[in-house]
């Protein structure tokens, strides 16, 4: 029997294909380790959405393919009774689709396997055992629902509702990678979410790159209010969580999706990516909305839903970014305040249309992400004070260390709780003693006296 180890980078959908591959690897055979000192195959699932991430994976593969430091990337050594002197690489996902040449380039002796090859894996880890190096790369659409798989969180399922997608953002090289949208039946889509459900899963994840957009590539209108429905008809007792949606996509099923979010079954979360809050950057970014769209979004959500909490991305310093771009931005960030802001230095990628734009200089895109860091810090924890003296619900969804356990309010806001109790999947009731800016911290408690 043969050790696979998978370190996987970037998104829920990049960690689902490593559920995925991990269950069609262990259902023929092979052994999935944890420990990278016992692994005879590694396999690098990568990403390509950011410049540092795709920096860090070349310098992992550089470093798992030099024979020196392959042993010292093992930690400890590898066992005597090892099948293979070193372990065996395979790259897969996004960077595969983008950069095969010079992932050949710097390892020639591994396997590649594409983003849209993840039901190959089983065959090219046989081949590359056997010492055959594969390059496995194809751009069909591959539907990555109903599979075997062993899940990284446990009581977290991830359902991919899609993949690719409709727009033409000049900063981003996704699209390259995974091609336009194509979104999975639906009726596939709910058969994913019941098996994660009998597997014991209590939180279900909807994931793609970007959520909003499901069924525009049949529809002139978005169907995933209809899709939402569907999920949340499914009889047993779980948690939704919606992942990325566009603006632009969002506006026109802003009410529907609005009412949908008011079901119980809805962690009150939504992850709108803003970039900018120049309409000027905006425009040059390809992203096809304005900023008062983002506004008026968060505003309409918050109405109906006062407690719900917003998520969103900002790049600092596109190459088109004046200081009165960036002010804007600042005064959106302050109109709205996001719970959470996903701060970005822009980076340029290869074959971009920004790649082609004169680049700020790198001392300004410091100085402008560390304006923001501090912006965002600042409506964080103030935000994340008003929860502290009183007492929620929330259901824990992961071991953190020692004796903490992280859980999730109904609005998806971490608690730090410490306890020797195993919780994980239970519901309990906390009182928030105290917040920083990234979390909640709480005691168990017997009841509730306010949610």
């Amino acid at each position: 029997m043969y050790n696979v180890h998978i370190e996987t980078y970037g998104c829920s959908a990049n960690q689902n294909n490593s559920e995925i591959m991990a269950g069609l690897l262990s259902r023929t055979g092979f052994n999935i380790v944890m420990n990278l000192e016992n692994a005879d195959i590694i396999i690098l699932n990568s990403c390509i959405v950011k410049g540092p991430t795709m920096q860090k994976i070349i310098y992992r593969i550089k470093e798992l393919s030099d024979s020196k430091n392959a042993e010292k990337a093992k930690l400890s050594g590898r066992p005597e009774t090892s099948k293979v002197s070193k372990p065996k690489l395979i790259i897969a996902g996004c960077m595969t689709d983008v950069m095969a040449k010079r992932i050949g380039l710097l390892n020639p002796n591994a396997s590649i396997l594409g983003s849209h090859n993840v039901h190959d894996i089983v065959t090219v880890a046989k081949k590359l055992i056997e010492g055959k190096r594969v390059v496995e790369i194809k751009k069909d659409h591959e539907v990555h629902l109903c599979k075997p798989k062993i899940y990284s969180k446990k009581i977290i399922g991830i359902t991919q509702i899609s993949e690719g997608c409709v727009g033409d953002c000049s900063f981003c090289i996704v699209r390259a990678a995974k091609g336009p949208l194509y979104s999975y039946p639906q009726d596939e889509i709910l058969k994913n979410v019941k098996q994660d459900l009998e597997a014991g899963c209590k939180e279900i994840w909807i994931t793609s790159q970007d959520c909003s957009a499901y069924g525009l590539d049949d529809s002139k209108k978005s169907q995933l209010p209809p899709l939402l429905k569907e999920i949340l008809k499914i009889k047993g007792k779980f948690k939704l969580r919606l992942g990325m949606s566009n603006p632009n996509h969002i506006l026109p099923i802003l009410k529907d999706l609005i009412e949908i979010y008011k079901d119980e079954k809805i962690f009150k979360f939504l992850h709108i990516p803003l970039q900018s809050g120049s309409d000027s950057v905006l425009e040059s970014m390809s992203r096809h909305y304005k900023s008062n769209d983002f506004v008026k979004i968060i505003e309409e959500f918050r109405k109906a839903i006062p407690e719900i909490t917003i998520s969103t991305d900002i790049i600092v310093g596109y190459p088109t970014e004046t200081e009165k771009d960036f002010e804007e931005t600042l005064e959106v960030m302050k109109k709205t305040l996001p719970d959470i802001i996903n701060i970005s230095r822009f980076w340029s990628m290869p074959g971009t249309k920004a790649s082609n734009l004169q680049q700020l200089h790198p001392d300004e895109l410091r100085r402008r992400a560390i304006v923001m860091t501090n912006l965002h810090n600042g409506i964080a924890i103030e935000k994340n004070k008003e929860y502290v003296g009183k007492d929620f619900p929330c259901i824990v969804d992961e071991k953190s260390f020692d004796d903490f356990w992280i859980a999730r309010l109904d609005n998806y806001k971490q608690v730090m709780i410490k306890s020797k109790d195993k919780l994980l999947g239970q519901i309990v009731n906390v009182h928030i003693f105290d917040a920083n800016n990234h979390y909640l911290f709480g005691n168990i408690v017997e009841g509730v006296n306010e949610k």
